[in-house]
């Protein structure tokens, strides 16, 4: 089976929970910990490469951060693509091509706060360069009505599930909407949307069990990760420039491990 179709099989039944990602090395160590798929977070690639997010990256960047994952890794990865970075569908269908080549079999675009029909038009060019490359890449269409507070309460869930529909007829595979955390939205969006949905953590959100029993397929660490390794970078080197306590910095690095090994 190839990586494509079994990052479609991971979606078609039980649950998945997706590590993000930022580089090549940290792909490697997510998947020699079990991980079935990985995905790219866009912030986190950004972050690592100094730019913020938002559109920030110059493509040509991302391609070679994909291409580098794909190189040391052998399960599934998707790439974070934003929205596309470009609002011509054109521009997007050749952005996509490339993500394609560097050995991507699945990515998120998103609307932000773009006309939802503009979205579905990316939609169909990606899913039509997809069919050219001869990749079934799956699509998932993310929807930043909670993210950016578009709408609220039950009137997000509607508006989730209009755009929702407009993204299945386009060509998308699954839908993503980051910032839902209440069970009852979950549910009824799980249960309407035609799709697997894709969550994000957060706080609040209910742990993976719950989430698959409210109907939710998939959760995304997004920045989760890349935080909490910022985070630990920001203690050891803070106590290091403080104290330059050798011990101290040795014991922040864990258990001796041998990186280079992942890697020959």
């Amino acid at each position: 089976m190839s990586n494509a179709e079994t990052f479609h099989s991971l979606h078609a039944s039980g649950f998945l929970t997706l590590p993000n990602a930022w580089d090549a090395g940290s792909a490697r160590v997510i998947e020699t910990l079990g991980a079935r798929a990985v995905a790219t977070s866009s912030a986190a690639v950004c972050w690592a490469h100094g730019y913020a997010d938002g559109h920030h990256l110059p493509v040509d960047v991302l391609i070679t951060t994909v291409r580098e994952i794909t190189r040391v890794v052998s399960i599934p990865v998707t790439c974070d693509f934003e929205g596309g970075y470009a609002d011509d569908p054109a521009q997007v269908t050749d952005n996509i091509a490339r993500v394609i080549d560097a050995g991507a079999v699945g990515v998120n675009i998103e609307d932000g706060r773009e006309p939802p029909e503009l979205l579905a038009r990316k939609i169909t060019a990606v899913r039509e360069a997809a069919a050219k490359a001869g990749v079934n890449l799956f699509i998932n269409a993310r929807t930043d009505v909670f993210l950016k507070g578009l709408a609220e309460g039950e009137a997000a869930v509607a508006e989730s599930l209009r755009r929702g529909s407009l993204y299945r007829e386009a060509g998308a595979n699954g839908l993503f909407v980051p910032y839902v955390v209440e069970a009852d939205h979950i549910t009824a969006i799980a249960g309407d949307c035609g799709l697997p949905l894709n969550v994000m953590a957060r706080p609040g959100l209910p742990v993976a069990a719950k989430l698959e029993a409210l109907g939710a397929r998939r959760l995304s660490s997004a920045t989760g990760l890349a935080r909490a390794a910022l985070a630990a970078l920001t203690t050891a080197t803070t106590a290091f420039l403080e104290t330059g306590d050798s011990d101290a910095l040795s014991a922040a690095g864990g258990p001796p491990s041998d990186y280079n090994k992942l890697f020959l």
